[in-house]
């Protein structure tokens, strides 16, 4: 049970209060007019809302609208885009007319872990950082974590804050977060890719974790620290089972097992072959994201992150009108290669059982 604080209560009032204003500026967005979206968040902000209001119970959850309406399929990509695109101009111009206090509390870096794009959550929790009175180095999507190491001695910050939105780039998180810990800078982790309950921050070592930008900025007010006598590690010294080396197998082995997973498909389903160039690519893309995904709940040793992906990938077929039950014969055929593979083996059985126990049948279909 959770104990409602006033802070929370106030917190909640003001989401409630701000649900006008998310509807004109998620239609102003998808109507791709930037002016007008502009234009209600400045004038809302001359009438009191604050701009730590106008980034997390605005901007924020009409992001979330939009990428929940791609998954729907009622947006296409260039519009989940062009919405992004202005959101995160509205961000700059808010910062601009929002001058963070004179007095600064200390130093922080804001970055995404190498290979994470989704740049947003972490732009959004350094603005909110700033306004807080924090000097805050945003290092923006995909940072290499050499470049972020790097920038960490040249700076010398009090923590870094890595975001990461797709779970696929957690191997990466988890090599950055024991970087940063080992140039002497204790870590926050946040994002979707860490889990709705931090579960994965935890299993990698950060040393704290936060669901949206307002938690982090409060987890970082109360103080986060490296543990008292820390030590540099490496990845294996937390995940102990990487020692079996299927994940590094299975990662390095992608290319091969998506290549025989095509050709497999094809014997099985000889209308693939006339699939045009394009067609197939795509068939291949959707392929190596499964790969990616296995390896990845082979690097932290976690079923339910393969099968909630496959199910989450159902639905986004469904809603495209494209039978769920194509992804069986993908996990058949990627059984063969791996069958040495307990665990691996294993992952791809409760993948099946998890398309098995979905509403719609999953027997054999054609392929995505």
């Amino acid at each position: 049970m959770t104990t409602r604080t006033p802070e929370n209560t106030a917190t909640d009032q003001a989401a409630t209060e701000c649900e006008p204003l998310r509807a004109l500026l998620r239609d102003a967005l998808l109507a791709g007019d930037e002016y007008t979206a502009a234009d209600l968040l400045f004038t809302a902000l001359d009438g009191g809302l604050t701009a730590e209001q106008a980034l997390l119970d605005v901007i924020a959850p009409v992001q979330a609208e939009v990428g929940l309406g791609w998954a729907a399929n009622r947006l296409t990509v260039a519009q989940e885009h062009v919405a992004t695109a202005m959101n995160d101009r509205i961000i700059a111009a808010l910062a601009h007319r929002s001058p963070p206090p004179a007095e600064q509390r200390g130093r922080i870096t804001v970055a995404c872990v190498e290979g994470e794009w989704h740049a947003l959550p972490a732009r959004l929790l350094a603005e909110t950082l700033r306004l807080r009175g924090w000097r805050v180095d945003f290092l923006g999507a995909q940072a290499p974590t050499p470049h972020l190491i790097a920038h960490l001695h040249q700076t010398g910050p009090d923590l870094v804050a890595l975001s990461s939105s797709l779970p696929t780039r957690l191997p990466t998180a988890h090599a950055a977060v024991t970087a940063c810990q080992g140039a002497g800078v204790p870590v926050l982790a946040g994002g979707a890719a860490f889990g709705a309950d931090g579960r994965y921050a935890r299993l990698l070592g950060a040393d704290g974790w936060a669901p949206d930008a307002r938690a982090a900025a409060e987890v970082i007010e109360e103080g986060l620290g490296m543990p008292a006598g820390a030590a540099a590690h490496e990845p294996v010294d937390d995940l102990p089972h990487l020692a079996d080396q299927e994940y590094t197998m299975v990662s390095r082995g992608r290319a091969r097992l998506v290549r025989e997973t095509v050709d497999g498909l094809a014997d099985r389903f000889p209308a693939l072959r006339d699939y045009s160039r394009r067609r197939r690519e795509r068939t291949a893309e959707d392929i190596a994201h499964i790969v990616d995904f296995l390896a990845t709940a082979l690097y932290v040793d976690d079923d339910e992150l393969f099968t909630a992906f496959l199910t989450w990938t159902a639905g986004i077929l469904d809603a495209r009108g494209v039978p769920a039950r194509s992804l069986v014969p993908t996990l058949e055929l990627l059984a063969e290669p791996l069958r040495d593979f307990p665990r691996a083996t294993r992952l791809l059985h409760r993948g099946g059982d998890a398309l098995a126990a979905l509403p719609h049948p999953t027997g054999p279909g054609k392929p995505a």
